[in-house]
């Protein structure tokens, strides 16, 4: 159950709407269901005698008592209220309970209180009714409002409980504020696939990721096509910021601003340099175009970094782990102005759910996140990556560790009580699975099959490999379809140098594997990553410096990159 709370100045207005028959023809039998007096309140919907202007003239009647010039601009307070798609259909009387206690919690008019505000609940469908209140007593005075928007929501929950419907989870007054039923209006009478709000504070947290200071901040609002206007102290300090859309404008012509506290409570300017403070993220290399790091490398930087913050959720350093949040969030931002259009769009809803997860009362305000900062920063330099070859498997690879990065997020927030973080993250988590499968079916089905072309004494020796690593999970893993791919690995690695059964008990004891989706394919990119293996299946050549733990040997016979047996190429000798 949604409670929506905003003011207005036009009570008349407001009730031609909730009575009229809706932009689409959505609203039918428009009628009360309950008032601060019903003998008072004519019903325009049940009442052919009653019209919209006895209605509006009875409800503002406090108001229009009072000299003019202390009526206030803003007097009218409306609230839909509305269950949760899949709860049942209330009754009218249930709805009447319902607005009673919203109107009570608020202050707008508490029970027995014979002065307090008029108001009307009208339900003109199934699934909500729309609270209409005048801000003026009937004493002349105005109601104590005070966090009027928290309380409804503590309300709400109380009665979804005793109703029988969803339960909601609670909100922490760190949330986000949602677009108001205007902004969805507006949106959807221009074509806008979202109200200007939310398009806003996604290009703003786009802006932000990596950036090195709060100039930088505001030369990409401008570069990513945003009004942008500061506000400057006398002494030309800039002490806060706005943003509008080019074309979106009020009545008057203007430009319809948001500031940045208005988009998210983080990112307001003061709160953005203290997410700055910390110092400017590593820039890397500097110059032209050449100089730029290629976009499969800064993904393979960026997953030990992913990987390390989700160990701070298994910590006990909260502020260490909020910090890692944000700097998660900056991380998802930038993959998703990167990424080919195969995983953009996922990327994009992950990144706009995870900014939830990011915002709690724990602060992080002394707490380091340079690296993982950086590495927002290089995937932006990088510029845009490729949906196959090395580009795609190192996505793959790093988006791997971000689904159990977040899936650690969720544990984190679930066990300090964060509802709605624990859910965000959770959503996100299901985003970045559809874009991991999509990115990697290219370079895991080529290591599919040149497993399947290793040799049955390869194959043994690698499965005896998994056997004594992963006593509990071994069954579980050969039985997978993933289990070709990680043999591929295990052989790459094996004639990179490496022994294999050493290599994989390093790689599992890097972090748990309990919450992996797939235990074959995480180990696929840990291995690959530990052992700086190409992101896609290929020869690995020993590289030099690398230390080579004795291997034992199976048959002579070997495969190479393609798969095909070859007569012990580049092998030490049995032993």
């Amino acid at each position: 159950m949604v409670p929506d709370i905003s003011t207005g100045g036009r009570t008349y207005g407001l009730l031609a709407y909730l009575y009229g028959p809706g932009r689409r023809d959505e609203h039918t039998d428009p009628h009360l269901v309950a008032s601060w007096l019903p003998e008072l309140a004519p019903d325009p919907g049940r009442d052919p005698a009653a019209t919209l202007k006895q209605l509006t003239d009875r409800l503002d009647l406090p108001v229009l008592a009072l000299p003019k010039d202390r009526r206030p601009a803003r007097h009218v307070w409306h609230c839909p209220v509305r269950t949760a798609p899949g709860d049942r259909h209330l009754t009218d009387a249930e709805w009447a309970v319902v607005a009673r206690r919203i109107i009570h919690a608020t202050g707008i008019a508490e029970e027995a209180d014979g002065q307090a505000c008029r108001w009307i609940a009208v339900r003109h469908a199934e699934d909500h009714i729309h609270l209409v209140a005048t801000l003026v007593r009937e004493d002349g005075r105005r109601p104590r409002r005070h966090l009027d928007g928290i309380r409804a929501q503590a309300e709400c929950r109380r009665i979804e409980a005793e109703f029988g419907l969803q339960v909601l989870n609670p909100g922490d007054r760190t949330a986000a504020q949602r677009p108001t039923s205007a902004e969805r209006s507006k949106a959807e009478r221009t074509g806008r696939p979202e109200p200007s709000r939310e398009t806003l504070r996604a290009s703003v947290r786009q802006a932000l990721a990596g950036a090195a200071n709060d100039e930088e901040f505001f030369r990409r609002l401008r570069e990513a096509g945003l009004r942008v206007e500061k506000r400057l102290a006398p002494s030309g300090d800039t002490l806060g910021y706005k943003v509008a859309l080019p074309g979106d404008r009020n009545r008057y012509g203007e430009p319809i601003w948001f500031s940045g506290s208005k988009l998210a409570p983080d990112l307001s300017l003061p709160k953005i340099r203290q997410r700055l403070a910390a110092g400017p993220p590593d820039d890397g290399p500097s110059g032209d175009d050449q100089d730029r790091p290629r976009p499969a490398r800064t993904r393979r930087a960026a997953a030990p970094l992913v990987d390390r913050a989700a160990a701070t959720f298994m910590a006990d350093d909260d502020e260490d782990a909020a910090a890692q949040l944000v700097g998660m969030g900056e991380l998802l931002d930038a993959l998703a102005q990167t990424s080919p259009a195969s995983t953009r769009c996922e990327l994009n809803q992950a990144a706009r759910a995870f900014e939830r997860a990011t915002r709690s009362h724990i602060r992080a305000e002394r707490s380091d996140n340079r690296a993982i900062r950086s590495a927002a920063r290089g995937i932006l330099r990088a510029g845009d990556a490729v949906g196959r070859g090395e580009d795609g498997g190192a996505a793959a690879m790093l988006l791997s560790t971000l689904v159990l990065a977040t899936i650690a997020a969720v544990h984190w927030h679930s066990a300090r009580g964060h509802a709605q973080q624990a859910a965000a993250a959770r959503q996100a988590a299901w985003h970045l699975r559809a874009a991991y499968r999509s990115s990697s079916a290219s370079p895991l089905g080529v290591m599919r099959e040149q497993g399947r072309q290793l040799t049955p004494s390869a194959r043994r020796r690698h499965a005896n490999a998994v056997s004594a690593a992963l006593p509990d999970h071994a069954n579980q893993v050969l039985a997978d379809p993933g289990w070709d791919a990680l043999a591929a690995t295990l052989d790459e690695a094996e004639r990179a140098g490496y022994e294999p059964t050493a290599l994989l008990q390093g790689v599992i004891n890097q972090r748990e594997l309990e919450s992996a989706d797939n235990l074959p394919d995480v180990l696929v990119w840990r291995l690959r990553r530990t052992a700086k293996l190409p992101a896609t299946a290929g020869s690995a050549p020993h590289r030099p410096g690398t230390k080579a733990v004795s291997v034992r040997q199976g048959p002579a016979e070997h495969t190479d990159a393609a798969g095909r047996a070859v007569a012990g190429a580049n092998r030490r000798p049995r032993r």
